[in-house]
């Protein structure tokens, strides 16, 4: 784990807090540059954007361009997968955007990984970091990497969802049972399905079954989003 956690992105008050978290997040990471992308679709083909960057002033009309995106195999690999990309100039030459990696490469966008997290009503999220250097050659600590961008992604966009959407799309606060509740406490302290059955008396199976109701309710895609909005509505501490 970094210095500092993932969970300091959680406790931002303002779009310049959030803003600021990401950026020292991404650094720590190694990459010198990152952005964050929160859409929510509002139906017939709308959808509203919250960006929060540190592109160089020089790259931030091209960067920022929705036709440029269009090409961008990076961007179109996010809007529809949420499997992690990890992206170098072969990619660029590989999708006959060479001339577009070419133009971006001047401002340091080189190599990168990127992400996007699909979450139920319409909402996604995008996380990109991005610098000149080679990306690690040592597959481990490649996948260290990107292990440590998914488990912040999955924290940041808690906080984003927070911050950017106004209250009256904010998610209301689901009703869940004690068994459910109980179920994601001990999920949140690393416990396996299994642990938390034998916790709590019951079979791995019905352990697996609290934890998944809760996560439909909660409009989850997965335990750790799950938990990480659970403490954000107040529902566990």
């Amino acid at each position: 784990m970094l210095p500092g956690g993932y969970t300091s992105v959680m406790k931002a008050q303002s779009r310049d807090e959030f803003r600021g978290e990401v950026v020292r997040f991404a650094q720590a990471l190694g990459f010198e540059t990152v952005s964050a992308m929160t859409v929510v679709d509002r139906g017939l083909g709308s959808s509203e954007f919250f960006v929060v960057d540190n592109t160089p002033q020089a790259y931030a009309d091209t960067f920022s361009d929705p036709g440029s995106g269009r090409r961008d195999p990076v961007m179109q690999h996010c809007r529809r997968q949420s499997v992690p990309i990890v992206w170098t100039r072969d990619t660029y030459l590989s999708s006959g955007a060479l001339d577009k990696w070419e133009q971006q490469a001047q401002f340091g966008y080189q190599n990168g990984i990127a992400l996007a997290l699909h979450m139920p009503e319409g909402r996604h999220f995008f996380l990109g970091v991005d610098r000149d250097q080679p990306l690690p050659e040592d597959s481990h600590e490649l996948q260290r990497v990107v292990a440590d961008l998914q488990l912040f992604a999955v924290h940041a966009q808690e906080a984003a969802l927070r911050l950017f959407l106004p209250d009256t799309l904010q998610a209301e606060r689901p009703s869940l049972t004690p068994r459910e509740l109980e179920a994601l406490r001990w999920t949140m302290d690393g416990k396996t399905a299994w642990e938390v059955g034998a916790i709590l008396g019951i079979s791995e199976r019905t352990a697996v079954l609290h934890v998944n109701n809760a996560m439909h309710k909660l409009g989850c895609a997965s335990k750790h989003q799950a938990v990480l909005k659970a403490l954000r509505l107040g529902l566990i501490h």
